[in-house]
C-alpha cells in the first residue's frame, strides 16, 4: 500500500450548450470530500473543474488518487478521463456521482478501480484510509462497489448523514481557477419527499429533508460574503424552501446580521403561501426563484406526481412578482398525456403569464428514477449516448408524437418563440436593458444549439420518416411514435 498524500479531483465538463451555459457553477460534491480530506487527514486536494479550467495532466501524474464524479450527461468526457488517467500511469481511480452511483458495474467495467454509490463524505474518507494502510477490510466499507477476482462486489449500501452540520464547508479555493466565476454556491440541506417520477434525487439523498444547522449556515454565509460581498449566492439546495420555518430562521438571521447578498434559490409553488417568508426572500435581497413548475396539463402534473395544479403556478408568479422577486420556470415536455398542442400551449402561458426567464426541458429517463426504469421496461430508449441525456434531447419514444416532433417543438420551437428577438425588442422599447440582454443571449444560444446537433437532428429526421413511412403501410399512417 502507497500512503496518500495528494489527491486530484475532476468534475467533467458539460456535453452542450444551454440557457445557464454563461454561469459555470461547480457540483458541491468535491469542494466538500476535499475540504473532508484535508480536515481529517491531512491531505492536498486540488479541484478541476472542466468548465472553467483545463486538466493539468502533469499533476495528475504526481497524484496518489484521483477521484471523477459524473451526472449522466457527463459520462463519456468522464470515463474519456478515466482512461486518460489509467494511460498515465498506475493510478488508482475512484468515481462517484449520480450515474456511477446507479450504474457502478459500467464505471468498474470502463476501468474504474472503484465506485462511491451515493453520499460519498464518509465512503471516500474510509477508502483513503484503507488504501494508505492496508489495515481493515475493504468489504466493510459500505456504499463501496470494487471488483475482485473478475467479479463486482458492492458493499452495503451507506446510511445517509444525518448530522449535515458535522461536514465541513465546501472548501472552493481548492478549484483551480475559482476566482473567474461570481456565482457563489452554498447548499443547506439535502432530501425531497415529493418523489417526481422523473427526479433521481429521492433516490440519491432519500425522501427526508436534512437540514444543517442554522447558525452554521450563517457561518459560512459570513466567510463567504466577507470574500465576496459583489457575488450572486446561489442556495444549491433541491427546494431551497422544503421546511418555510427553518427557511425563515435562515432568513431572519441573514437580515439581522446584515448578509444580504443578491441571491436565488430553487422552490415550490407552495411557497408563496407564506407571506411572511416572501417578505424575508426580498428584504434579504433575493433576485430570483427557480420554479419546477413542469407543465400546464393536469393530466402530466399527476403522471409527474408533482403534487401541484395549474392555478397554483398562476398564483405563484403573481405573488412572486408582487414582492419584486424574478421567476424562472422550468418545464418538463414529453410525457405520454403530452401532444404538439400541449406544448405550443404551454409557450403561450410561460409568456402570458409572465415568467421572466424559462427552460423548455424535455422529460429524459435518467438512470436512478422511476421513469427510466419504466422506459427500460417497454423498450422505448433508442439512444446508447449518455451525452445525450441532457434534458435538450429526446433520447426515447414519446407517445403522442415522434421523437423529432417532440425535439422540433419542446427544444427548438418553444425555446425560440419565447425568446424571440421580437420579445427582446419590446422590453427594449421598455427600457428593460438587462431583460432584454437575457433574451437576445438565450435566442442565439438556442440558434447555435441547433447549429451544433445538426447530425443529432437529421438522424431524428430521418427516423421519423422511416417510421412514418412503415406506419402508413401498416394502418393507413396512424404514427405512434414508436418503432
Amino acid at each position: 500500500m502507497t500512503e496518500i498524500k495528494d489527491v486530484i479531483l475532476i468534475e467533467p465538463r458539460s456535453p452542450g450548450l444551454h440557457v445557464f451555459s454563461r454561469y459555470k457553477l461547480p457540483r458541491l460534491g468535491l469542494p466538500l470530500i476535499g475540504a473532508l480530506l484535508e480536515r481529517e487527514l491531512g491531505i492536498r486536494v486540488k479541484i478541476f473543474f472542466q468548465e472553467t479550467t483545463r486538466v493539468n495532466w502533469s499533476e495528475i501524474a504526481g497524484a496518489d488518487l484521483v477521484g471523477i464524479s459524473t451526472i449522466t450527461s457527463t459520462a463519456p468526457e468522464a470515463y474519456s478521463l478515466l482512461g486518460r488517467v489509467k494511460s498515465t500511469g498506475d493510478i488508482p481511480v475512484v468515481m462517484g456521482g449520480p450515474h456511477v452511483s446507479f450504474l457502478p458495474e459500467e464505471a468498474l467495467e470502463r476501468g474504474a478501480d472503484f465506485v462511491v454509490r451515493g453520499e460519498g463524505e464518509e465512503t471516500i474518507l474510509e477508502l483513503v484510509k484503507y488504501l494508505s494502510s492496508g489495515e481493515g477490510d475493504i468489504s466493510s466499507i459500505p456504499g463501496l462497489s470494487y471488483t475482485e477476482a473478475g467479479a463486482f462486489h458492492h458493499n452495503d449500501d451507506r446510511p445517509h448523514i444525518t448530522d449535515l452540520s458535522s461536514l465541513p464547508w465546501p472548501d472552493l479555493s481548492l478549484i483551480e481557477g475559482r476566482e473567474k466565476s461570481k456565482i457563489v454556491p452554498v447548499i443547506t440541506s439535502r432530501g425531497c419527499p415529493f418523489d417526481c417520477t422523473f427526479c433521481a434525487v429521492t433516490s440519491m439523498f432519500g425522501r427526508r429533508y436534512r437540514f444543517r444547522d442554522t447558525d452554521d449556515i450563517i457561518a459560512e454565509l459570513e466567510h463567504l460574503y466577507s470574500r465576496n460581498p459583489q457575488g450572486i449566492f446561489f442556495f444549491y439546495d433541491d427546494n431551497f424552501t422544503a421546511s418555510p420555518s427553518h427557511t425563515k430562521e435562515l432568513l431572519t438571521k441573514m437580515k439581522e446580521k446584515g448578509i444580504t447578498p443578491r441571491w436565488t434559490a430553487q422552490a415550490r409553488v407552495d411557497v408563496v403561501k407564506d407571506e411572511e417568508l416572501m417578505r424575508l426572500m426580498r428584504e434579504t435581497n433575493c433576485l430570483f426563484l427557480y420554479l419546477g413548475l413542469e407543465s400546464i396539463n393536469p393530466a402530466t402534473l399527476e403522471a409527474y406526481r408533482k403534487s401541484q395544479t395549474v392555478e397554483d403556478i398562476i398564483e405563484a408568479v403573481k405573488v412572486i412578482h408582487e414582492h419584486r422577486i424574478k421567476v424562472h420556470g422550468m418545464f418538463v415536455l414529453g410525457s405520454d398525456e403530452d401532444d404538439r398542442a400541449t406544448i405550443r400551449e404551454t409557450v403561450r402561458f410561460a409568456k402570458k403569464t409572465g415568467i421572466d426567464t424559462v427552460q423548455f426541458l424535455v422529460l429524459t429517463p435518467l438512470p436512478g428514477t422511476e421513469f427510466y426504469r419504466e422506459m427500460c421496461r417497454q423498450d422505448r430508449i433508442f439512444i446508447t449516448d449518455w451525452s445525450k441525456f441532457s434534458g435538450h434531447h429526446v433520447v426515447f419514444y414519446p407517445k403522442k408524437m415522434s421523437a423529432f416532433q417532440l425535439q422540433k417543438e419542446a427544444s427548438l420551437r418553444a425555446m425560440r418563440k419565447f425568446y424571440s428577438l421580437g420579445q427582446a425588442w419590446k422590453l427594449g422599447m421598455l427600457f428593460r436593458w438587462k431583460d432584454m440582454a437575457v433574451r437576445v443571449y438565450a435566442h442565439h444560444v438556442v440558434v447555435r444549439w441547433k447549429s451544433m446537433n445538426r447530425d443529432f437532428l437529421a438522424e431524428l429526421k430521418k427516423r421519423y420518416k422511416a417510421e412514418k413511412a412503415r406506419d402508413k403501410d401498416m394502418n393507413g399512417g396512424d404514427l405512434s411514435g414508436r418503432p
